[in-house]
C-alpha cells in the first residue's frame, strides 16, 4: 500500500457517511487517502497536529468536513500550507447553510476552498484536479472520466421521447484539459 496523498478529516463520527463519498471517488481513481476524526472545538490539539504534520507525511490536499459552525476547515488551513477543501455538512436547524457560510467566509489570509453542502464527491474531484497540475496520470484519468460523464448525459437523452431533441455539439466542442 502506498502512502496516502489526500487527507480526509471529519469533525465527528457522524460525518463518516459523507466522507465515504469522497473515499469512493479516490478509490475509483486509484488515489490513496486516509480518514481521521478531529474536532476543532473538542480536540483542537489533535486537529492542529493533523494539519501541521500532513505535508511531512506526503499529504498533498486536505479535505475537512464539518457541520454547524464548520470551524474545522479553517483550523486545518491555519496550520498547513497545503490546499484545504471544506465540505459543509447538512446538520442542525439550518440544514448546513450555516456551515456553508462558515466555510465560504474565511478571514483574509486563511483560504479554504468550499464545495456545496454534503459535496464530498466534488471535494474529491477538486482535490484530484489540484493534484493533476503535477500528475499526468491523474490528469488523464480525469479527462477520461469527464468524457464518460458527458457520454452518460448524452445517453440519457434517449429518455426524451415526447419532446424534440436538442442538437448535439460536435465532439470537439468540449475537451477537458484544454
Amino acid at each position: 500500500m502506498m502512502a496516502p496523498r489526500v487527507g480526509i478529516i471529519v469533525g465527528s463520527a457522524s460525518d463518516l457517511g459523507i466522507a465515504a463519498k469522497a473515499a469512493e471517488t479516490f478509490a475509483e481513481f486509484g488515489v490513496e487517502y486516509e480518514v481521521g476524526i478531529a474536532s476543532a472545538h473538542r480536540t483542537p490539539s489533535d486537529a492542529a497536529n493533523y494539519a501541521s504534520s500532513a505535508e511531512g507525511r506526503g499529504i498533498e490536499v486536505v479535505i475537512a468536513m464539518a457541520g454547524l459552525s464548520a470551524a474545522l476547515p479553517g483550523v486545518m488551513a491555519s496550520h498547513t500550507m497545503l490546499p484545504v477543501i471544506g465540505v459543509p455538512i447538512a446538520s442542525g436547524p439550518l440544514s448546513g447553510s450555516d456551515a456553508l457560510l462558515a466555510v465560504a467566509q474565511m478571514p483574509p489570509g486563511i483560504p479554504v476552498a468550499s464545495v456545496g453542502i454534503d459535496g464530498a464527491k466534488n471535494a474529491a474531484l477538486l482535490a484530484l484536479r489540484i493534484m493533476a497540475a503535477r500528475d499526468e496520470k491523474i490528469r488523464g484519468a480525469l479527462a477520461e472520466w469527464s468524457l464518460k460523464s458527458a457520454e452518460a448525459v448524452r445517453r440519457s437523452r434517449e429518455r426524451v421521447k415526447d419532446f424534440p431533441d436538442m442538437p448535439r455539439a460536435p465532439d470537439s466542442a468540449y475537451s477537458p484539459g484544454r
